[in-house]
């Protein structure tokens, strides 16, 4: 069932079309704050929790949640909704360690072998995600950064052990029947724009040399809207886009209506949709939106505009063709086609701490970009008046000072408190914790559901 690019589809060995459709498994093998309900990134997370319960108590609630994050019903749901494709998130530390780099973990295969080959008994594609780099390949907590910097691009030790553990993923799977393909960058976020380009021109050979049959998945820079940076049209190729609505974030307003000054309707959210992915459409290459989806707010009126957001994308896409991996599959309770039961475990214990970090603003996805504001407030007014020529990559001022206040200095402020929660706690607790994550233990956001298999299985 190995899939190859031709002209602007994919197809299978005999020339079958395939349109990629599907999920992304955020939080899992790398993990994000809005997804679990944690302060700051995912490594400094795992070192605090790590303090509290030592290392090998922490060890076993990590790996009992990897393991209950997804499993056979996870499967078998999507299966059922007409999903044919998980995009699987990987975080680098799974598979190389900072304190000896170029150095592959076998082990760390582990987890991903089991769900590529779960996803492939029903039938399911997987397109493998290097989501965080070693150094970090953008500015967010996404890419398992603890700074606004990503290092990535200024330092060739970081691009070689990524370009290395690319050639060991591509020989661990280059015989993956139900392997799509790799997405070696997740929205890559070079700022002067001059080495990325470069950087997968010496990718693509090197993983080409490995396995020369597999598609690979390259997303643009700028988050992956930005397709400026490609030189040429790499064989078996699909260039990746992002298309998040800006009416659909946490800050957005009504739909349709005004955000930020700016309109956004049906109308724009297709002149938006043929902006990002007009390098595909000139070059004849197939449509993929790697990520996309509103969060929901838990008001019915709001949360109807966001279904209806998510219902115009998915007609604009049908209409281009274009394959999609909804964000994300599974959380507690922002955006997931599942998430945590309120009233499990996991949220028992925690659920007073993710309302004062949402409060605080203190994770991106989840912030209105309003809270703290008789803080933030007045400092975003003297960075206004006092820098008026201050327009830093990749969002500008005001977003800038809200990464640095919020969601790197009050989240990293927040790790000691989410970390305590967790002291005292035996085994048969950390084990009841994760499993609050396992299908059985999570509440299906139905209308959602309904919504994806209406269009997937018609």
């Amino acid at each position: 069932m190995t899939l190859r690019v031709s002209g602007s589809r994919l197809v299978t060995a005999d020339g079958t079309p395939v349109r990629l459709r599907g999920v992304g498994l955020g939080g899992w093998l790398n993990m994000e704050n809005f997804i679990t309900g944690y302060p700051a990134n995912e490594s400094a997370m795992r070192e605090a929790v790590t303090g509290a319960l030592g290392e090998r108590r922490a060890e076993l609630f990590f790996d009992r949640l990897l393991t209950s994050f997804f499993g056979p019903g996870d499967a078998a749901l999507l299966a059922g909704m007409g999903v044919n494709c998980v995009r699987i998130p990987v975080n680098y530390r799974h598979l190389e360690s900072d304190d000896r780099p170029m150095e592959i973990v076998q082990e760390g295969f582990r987890h991903l072998d089991r769900v590529v080959d779960l996803l492939g008994s029903h039938g399911i594609y997987s397109v493998i995600d290097l989501h965080a780099l070693p150094g970090a390949q953008n500015q967010h907590w996404h890419s398992d950064n603890p700074t606004h910097v990503a290092s990535f691009w200024a330092h060739r030790h970081f691009q070689d052990r990524a370009v290395h553990l690319w050639e060991a993923i591509a020989d661990h799977y280059k015989q993956h029947p139900w392997v799509a393909g790799y997405n070696p960058v997740n929205e890559p976020g070079d700022a002067g724009g001059r080495v990325v380009g470069p950087f997968y021109d010496r990718l693509v050979k090197a993983v080409r040399a490995v396995d020369p049959s597999h598609v690979l998945f390259l997303d643009g820079n700028t988050y992956s809207t930005d397709f400026s940076i490609f030189r040429e049209v790499y064989e078996n190729t699909v260039f990746v886009c992002h298309d998040y609505a800006l009416a659909g974030f946490a800050h957005g307003g009504p739909y349709p209506g005004y955000t930020r000054g700016e309109w956004v309707d049906r109308d724009q959210l297709e002149l938006t949709f043929e902006q990002r992915t007009r390098f595909q459409r000139e070059t004849g290459t197939p449509l993929w939106v790697g990520e996309f989806g509103p969060v929901y707010t838990g008001d019915p009126a709001v949360d109807e505009q966001r279904y209806q957001i998510l219902a115009d994308q998915l007609e604009i896409f049908d209409r281009y063709e274009a394959g999609w991996s909804l964000w994300t599959y599974k959380d507690i309770g922002l955006q997931g086609l599942v998430h945590a039961d309120p009233a499990g475990p996991y949220l028992s214990r925690f659920g007073e701490f993710a309302a004062k970090k949402k409060r605080l603003g203190a994770d991106r996805w989840g912030s209105t970009m309003e809270e703290s504001g008789d803080v933030l407030t007045p400092l975003h007014a003297l960075v206004e008046t006092e820098f008026p020529l201050w327009d830093p990559y990749p969002w500008g001022a005001r977003y800038q000072v809200d990464d640095l206040i919020r969601h790197i200095l009050l989240a990293q402020a927040l790790l000691p408190e989410y970390a305590a929660l967790f002291a005292g706690l035996d085994e048969d607790a950390l084990v009841a914790l994760a499993d609050s994550f396992a299908l059985d233990g999570c509440v299906r956001r139905t209308p959602l559901i309904d919504l994806l298999t209406a269009n997937l299985t018609r």
